[in-house]
């Protein structure tokens, strides 16, 4: 679900992270990479939600850095 608004994005992911310590470890790289965004996860949820909001961000970054963080991820429909 990509959203815009005023330069403004919406990303939502389904993974496969169960732990909060790995969860904000990739918070914090993807931080790095993606700046002006607002990163957080939603564990209690069934997908293991990934949200992402900002600037507009290119979602394949996103996916490509959660990948090498050995992490499985697609975008939610």
């Amino acid at each position: 679900m990509m959203t815009q608004q005023e330069n403004r994005m919406v990303e939502v992911f389904a993974t496969n992270v169960q732990e909060v310590a790995k969860a904000n470890r990739l918070v914090a790289v993807l931080e790095r990479h993606l700046p002006g965004c607002r990163i957080n996860f939603d564990l209690e949820d069934c997908d293991r939600i990934l949200r992402v909001e900002g600037p507009i961000f290119n979602t394949s970054q996103v996916l490509q850095l959660v990948a090498k963080n050995g992490v499985k991820c697609c975008v939610l429909e």
